[in-house]
């Protein structure tokens, strides 16, 4: 099988072409794929297919509102083989790879997700390297909750970004002491979160700037996440006293702008391709 890796802010990924849907991959063989040691190793995996293909085949019950048949889809399996309806780093790199392999003709298109039609715009690209816009869609709390992590507790907002995250602005938090807290499996309130949940963890709002880390459902924790950037903007501006807003939000792996508007959101970031080759796994 021919594969490709890329990454967004290091959050990073396998990506595989099935266009007719004709080769469904098994979550154990994902899970594999994705293994950091017996495998090529990657946070997710990305397959391209045809959205209509995939409706065909019966891998989704229906097309979103604003999908066509012949838009590309964003198939997102998690490291652990699980299906997710949405991946913010993971639909840049999509995209990115879509342009730079002539698989569109324009730099602003439509993804479909699990998570509805997200519209992108490649705002610069060359075979490595991009800029990607993607449009997230609403930002929507859902309440709030909380999380623990190494006998620590995290009081946050609820978010829906397609996926679900809980985004915990922790007051007097240094980027220095973010970085010293053990992010391991969380525990967390499985009635608020019957899906799990990704649970990021952040500093409060300074100069338009946060500093995030997140623990994501599937995964564990990654260098970057793109949904949970904009619920992290979500939830600095909301602590901050701010309804909409822009946001620079800072990760392990790099550095996004998120701004927050009335009824939608927006991630802008970069992407990177790093290799190509064949795998017999």
């Amino acid at each position: 099988m021919k594969f490709a890796k890329g990454h967004g802010t290091e959050n990073d990924f396998i990506i595989v072409e099935d266009y007719a849907a004709e080769r469904p991959l098994a979550p154990e063989r994902v899970a594999l794929l994705c293994d950091r040691r017996a495998g090529i190793g990657a946070d997710g995996l990305l397959r391209v297919v045809r959205a209509g293909a995939l409706l065909q085949a019966g891998e989704v019950s229906a097309l979103a509102p604003g999908i066509a048949e012949d838009d590309w889809f964003m198939d997102y399996r998690n490291a652990d083989g699980s299906v997710a309806e949405m991946c913010g780093n993971g639909t840049r790199v999509f995209a990115h790879w879509l342009r730079s392999h002539g698989l569109v003709s324009s730099d602003a298109f439509t993804v479909g997700t699990r998570a509805g039609a997200k519209p992108v715009v490649v705002e610069s690209w060359d075979a490595n390297d991009a800029v990607v816009s993607v449009e997230m869609g609403e930002a929507k709390v859902t309440g709030v909750s909380t999380a623990s992590m190494a006998g620590e507790r995290f009081a946050g907002l609820g978010v829906d970004m397609g996926n679900p995250h809980l985004a915990a602005v922790v007051p007097g938090l240094t980027p220095r002491r973010l970085g010293e807290l053990s992010f391991v499996q969380p525990d967390y309130d499985a009635d608020f979160f019957p899906a799990g949940v990704n649970v990021e963890v952040l500093t409060p709002l300074e100069e338009g700037q946060v500093h995030m880390r997140v623990f994501e459902r599937g995964v564990g924790e990654t260098r970057s996440c793109g949904t949970g950037t904009v619920a992290a903007a979500r939830a600095a501006l909301a602590d901050g006293g701010f309804g909409t807003g822009s946001v620079t939000v800072n990760v392990p792996g790099g550095q996004v702008q998120v701004d927050i508007f009335d009824g939608g959101s927006r991630l802008t970031g970069p992407s990177k391709i790093v290799a190509e080759g064949q795998t017999s796994l």
